[in-house]
């Protein structure tokens, strides 16, 4: 989230915000008061009405991880117009979650996509697609974050669980959220974008000429080439 200038303030002055710590129950609009407040604070999200504040990232645990899995994500938005990728952007799901993903691909409202930027620049409702780099299964992204973005439509879901060398893919189909399977030859395709595809194992072994060898035989699919036309004809 983008944050304002800081409040100089003391607990004893009415002006006072406090800051934001993890565990804090607080309404969206409280939440978004305080981390305005916090211009130092770089990541925090509001999950079922729970605050979290995000630690300090390492690099081969989550930057890493994170940056290839952005390096995919744009290959594809390139190739795809109507398509926009967002890194950690905030989101304003419902009145209990603001989550901050590490990913988003989304559809331009403009084209018939499901999420919009409001006046203020920040996203309103569910992209078509997020994606987080997690530590391990135990993390809030396949529980209480899961179970947020199901709820709000969000109609696919990646989690990179990098201790377990593990990614799920989760399609939203009859409310329910269904883990995607690899294909024979080890690959996902997305239900939503047409020729997003991904080679799990070598994603996670950080082979990435295969990840983007793999991505352009979907960009040069039938299904990718036909869902082009159709954005363009939005």
């Amino acid at each position: 989230m983008v944050n304002t200038s800081p409040q100089h303030s003391t607990p004893s002055n009415p002006s006072y915000i406090p800051p934001l710590e993890s565990g804090d129950r607080l309404t969206r609009p409280e939440f978004e008061r305080r981390y305005n407040a916090m211009p130092n604070l770089k990541k925090a999200e509001l999950i079922e009405g729970v605050v979290y504040v995000a630690s300090p990232l390492r690099f081969e645990p989550h930057a890493e991880p994170h940056g290839n899995l952005m390096g995919w994500l744009w290959s594809y938005k390139i190739a795809t117009p109507g398509v926009r990728l967002g890194d950690n952007p905030t989101v304003r799901l419902d009145l209990d979650n603001e989550p901050q993903p590490d990913a988003i691909l989304l559809i331009d409202a403009a084209c018939g996509g499901l999420s919009y930027i409001g006046v203020d620049g920040y996203v309103e409702g569910a992209p078509e697609l997020v994606a987080e780099v997690a530590a391990s299964s135990a993390s809030k992204d396949l529980h209480e974050k899961k179970r947020a973005y199901r709820r709000n439509g969000i109609q696919e879901y990646i989690v990179w669980q990098v201790f377990e060398s593990t990614v799920s893919w989760f399609s939203l189909q009859d409310g329910e959220y269904v883990a995607l399977s690899p294909d024979a030859s080890g690959i996902i395709q997305s239900q939503v974008f047409p020729g997003l595809w991904l080679d799990v194992s070598a994603l996670v072994a950080g082979n990435m000429q295969q990840v983007l060898a793999v991505l352009q035989k979907g960009l040069a699919s039938d299904e990718h080439q036909a869902f082009v036309q159709q954005l363009n004809n939005s």
